[in-house]
């Protein structure tokens, strides 16, 4: 039997269903177009992956500040030793000069005694071995030459030495190329990463960047009491300097790397350090505890002691940071790298 009662009306239903959906989806869709997008979880990774080649940027600049220094000491060894070797060439031009002479008047007055013939030989240095042809010398001709074949091997082993020196610098130029290209090339893929990125976040990126210097030219210091007489100095020094660009391989006194202000600051203090944050780790008295530290102590940064800044006070380093900032004041807690130990430069 057929039932009279009104079927359900099932389209009316889902109507409502999707009506209400979409009510949902306007009212989100308006919450969304109001509010911040979504970060981007590519943008966040290209920003890390930028830091990373900064950070590497920075520890491949100690390693080129090392070897610099390494080729201006062999460039100094150098000029040394050809000085040393003009000079020793001038006395035996003397010294032939003089012997030349008494060959000179040995030939006028009938000929030469064989000991100078051998002498002016192609040579000379198996005079020596000759004591029959020495014995028929007077005392003042055997000194002679004497002198002159002694200055002749002195010579000999200053151009040697020279040459050695020549070849080494060479070998350390090569490597200070390869590092030079190492670092152009960290810096070069840090920008092509930041060119992926939006106009928008570029800038977002660099807001961030002048924030950080812009605070870290005003850092709360507190009242520690500051070291004195010339690491005083050079932390003062330093100070002067905030606001300058970080540029790799730089030691002021406009631009610096981290190493390159502090080394650059003790100069000025009348105090030569070492160029190297790894070298400058192993200077004066080490501090094991930031506790212990006192504004003006070196601070030495990363397990590879890479990075290098002053103790400022108040948990604060002083330092030139990384490529694309200034030299600042900078919580160390909140600096990224890790605190190796203090140095206290007496």
């Amino acid at each position: 039997m057929a039932s009279h009662r009104r079927p359900k009306q099932a389209g009316s239903c889902r109507t409502g269903v999707l009506t209400a959906t979409a009510a949902a989806a306007v009212a989100l869709s308006s919450q969304a177009a109001s509010a911040d997008p979504l970060p981007d979880p590519r943008k966040k990774g290209v920003e890390a992956q930028v830091d990373r080649l900064y950070e590497e940027a920075t520890q491949a600049t100690e390693k080129y500040n090392g070897a610099k220094e390494k080729a201006d000491e062999l460039k100094k060894q150098v000029a040394a030793l050809r000085e040393t070797a003009a000079r020793k060439q001038a006395e035996l031009n003397r010294i032939r000069d003089g012997i030349g002479a008494v060959a000179a008047g040995q030939y006028r007055s009938g000929g030469l005694d064989p000991a100078v013939q051998l002498f002016l030989s192609d040579d000379p240095d198996t005079y020596l071995d000759k004591a029959s042809a020495l014995s028929r010398l007077g005392d003042r001709q055997a000194t002679a030459l004497q002198q002159f074949l002694s200055q002749q091997r002195a010579l000999q082993q200053q151009r040697g030495e020279a040459s050695e020196k020549l070849g080494e610098l060479a070998a350390v130029q090569k490597g200070l190329g390869t590092r030079k290209n190492e670092i152009q090339g960290k810096l070069r893929e840090a920008q092509r990463l930041l060119n992926t990125l939006s106009a928008k976040e570029r800038a977002r990126i660099a807001e961030k960047e002048d924030r950080a210097n812009r605070a870290g030219a005003r850092a709360d210091l507190g009242n520690e009491v500051s070291a004195t007489g010339r690491t005083g100095s050079a932390f003062d020094a330093a100070k002067s300097r905030v606001g300058m660009p970080y540029v790799w391989g730089a030691s002021g006194p406009s631009s610096f790397d981290c190493s390159g202000l502090t080394s650059w600051a003790f100069r000025q203090a009348g105090v030569t350090i070492p160029r190297t944050s790894q070298a400058q780790a192993n200077i004066g008295t080490r501090i094991n505890s930031l506790g212990a530290l006192k504004p003006g102590d070196l601070i030495i940064m990363r397990t590879d002691l890479s990075h290098v800044g002053f103790y400022a006070g108040n948990g604060q380093i002083l330092h030139s940071p990384k490529p694309g900032a200034q030299v600042r004041y900078e919580s160390i807690a909140r600096s990224g790298m890790p605190f190796m130990w203090g140095v206290r430069v007496s």
